[in-house]
């Protein structure tokens, strides 16, 4: 039987080992508190209607990888909601752009004529802001001439800032939630209303702990974990659970379908680009250590995808290295107040940023998105999230894991594709939430909004307060083959069935490529 280990506010020692938050994290987090305090809480108004990425990456060079809504109002919605007061309810989350501003004008009872009433909240998140996996060792040492940031972490950990991003956010969603009727005002849960659920790591149960602290204050809130301390959590972990010399020969054809007629190397060649603005920031060809090629050619060596049994999807060459110090940059990016600083001198814009990152999100894209690896890697969080929907009696659910998760889960369920805005992270910003917020009808039928919920860089840079007239970004999302009502969201058989398909899924390939029938016996 596994272990059910419990992380609290006021037992904040991990398996007897060192705190999970450092002391002025903490004062960061009462700080915060204090202050948002103060925000007024949005008008109601009802609702509408987002690898092994850099974390990956540099998982692969050093450790393991990592990845609706309580929503904003647009000042387009904020003023719809403003005309609104008479007590309607309230709506979880608003779109930033003007499409689902209009929707978000639909779903307030006017135009698709229906009351909704929130019920139940699930969110699967990815860790906030980290320091880089490999810390100043080999790779990021010796890659570039020049001296990275001061963590606030160790390699690995959740930073000081990301402890304080998460306390803000989780704020957010506690005055939406309360604004909604899901919460009373300074919210204690009945036993089993509400579940924390992290992998075992330091970013993923501290990423829960600040979140918890934001949301539910007053409440000792307990992070579930359930194997041994700075392990991966088979739920969280995104390994391969079988593979077959045909399934490793058919899920490389699959991946090098995205790179065309040159397969691997045409996705390589799509990067060059890239990869030189990647080298000229990080003045690679002045470090002395890539001169004598320890780290290969990043313009000319091939990629190369690994595939093993119980092991992460891997990758050889140079979009491993290029990624894993694109992970970094972003992350420096994120802490450094002077931007030219966090570019080691160079005058960047956004859209280089972006570019830099977009590293990291086609690494995830060719380790997790395929659709014979991530029904694989993610079968089992995929179980415990369709297990958290249907919970008796559970009103919110965070479960917290790494990019490569939300990663494969959204490609196993069968998402259209999108692209976040306001981010230099347009798949999965560091600290998103994939939000799945369940309402009910006058009717007592069940639909669900899906979306993502995340800071703009701006606003992580910045360390904004999240407020109604500061709302962190939100962006929903739909799916193949599934319709979305007048008000943005999709029935909960519909989504019950997506979950469904996609743990069969797993089921019709472990027969097809292991000859294991999965019925039990006789």
């Amino acid at each position: 039987m596994t272990n059910i280990n419990t992380h609290t506010h006021q037992n904040k020692l991990i398996s007897g080992r060192r705190p999970v938050i450092q002391p002025l994290s903490i004062f960061f987090c009462v700080i915060i508190l204090m202050m948002t305090s103060l925000c007024p809480l949005a008008e109601a108004r009802e609702i509408p209607d987002a690898p092994a990425s850099g974390e990956q990456a540099a998982a692969d060079a050093s450790t393991t990888g990592e990845q609706a809504a309580v929503g904003a109002s647009t000042s387009a919605e904020q003023a719809a909601a403003d005309a609104s007061t008479s007590g309607e309810q309230a709506a979880v989350g608003a779109s930033t752009s003007a499409e689902q501003a209009a929707a978000a004008a639909s779903t307030a009872g006017k135009d698709a004529g229906e009351q909704y009433t929130l019920d139940k909240v699930l969110v699967l998140s990815r860790h906030n802001i980290r320091s880089p996996m490999s810390g100043s060792s080999f790779l990021l040492g010796g890659i570039t001439p020049h001296t990275w940031f001061n963590w606030t972490s160790n390699p690995s950990e959740l930073s000081v800032r990301g402890g304080t991003l998460e306390t803000i956010m989780g704020q957010y969603f506690r005055k939406r939630l309360e604004a909604e009727g899901l919460f009373s005002e300074n919210h204690q849960p009945e036993d089993g209303a509400v579940r924390f659920y992290a992998n075992s790591k330091q970013r993923t149960i501290a990423t829960s702990t600040f979140f918890s602290a934001g949301l539910l204050p007053v409440w000792d809130t307990p992070v579930e974990t359930h194997v041994e301390y700075d392990t991966m959590d088979p739920v969280f972990s995104p390994v391969l659970h079988f593979v077959t010399p045909d399934y490793e020969q058919d899920v490389i054809s699959q991946i090098s379908e995205m790179g065309g007629d040159k397969g691997l190397e045409g996705i390589h060649e799509e990067l060059l680009d890239e990869l030189s603005l990647l080298m000229d920031v990080a003045d690679m060809e002045k470090s002395e250590s890539y001169q004598k090629g320890f780290f290969g050619n990043l313009l000319e060596d091939p990629i190369e995808i690994v595939l093993e049994e119980g092991k992460e999807p891997g990758m050889k060459g140079p979009l491993r290295t290029g990624t894993a110090v694109a992970d970094a940059l972003t992350l420096q990016y994120y802490e450094e107040p002077d931007a030219e600083k966090a570019a080691f001198g160079h005058k960047l814009t956004e859209d280089d940023w972006r570019r830099i990152h977009s590293l990291s999100d086609t690494y995830s894209d060719i380790l997790f998105t395929a659709p014979l690896v991530s029904v694989n890697v993610a079968h089992p969080l995929l179980e415990e999230m369709r297990s958290e929907l249907l919970a008796d009696g559970r009103i919110f659910s965070f479960l917290c894991g790494h990019d490569s998760n939300i990663a494969s889960v959204l490609a196993a369920l069968g998402v259209k594709e999108y692209s976040l805005p306001d981010t230099i992270e347009p798949k999965t910003p560091i600290g998103v939430k994939l939000v799945f917020a369940r309402f009910l009808t006058e009717d007592n039928e069940a639909w669900y909004t899906v979306s993502l919920v995340y800071q703009s860089t701006q606003q992580l840079r910045d360390l904004s307060l999240l407020t109604p007239e500061n709302p962190p970004m939100e962006h929903f999302l739909e799916f193949e083959g599934v319709e979305t009502n007048a008000d943005h969201m999709i029935a909960e058989d519909d989504l019950l069935d997506l979950f469904d398909n996609a743990i069969s899924a797993y089921d019709e390939l472990m027969e097809k490529y292991t000859d294991e029938s999965l019925e039990p016996a006789a």
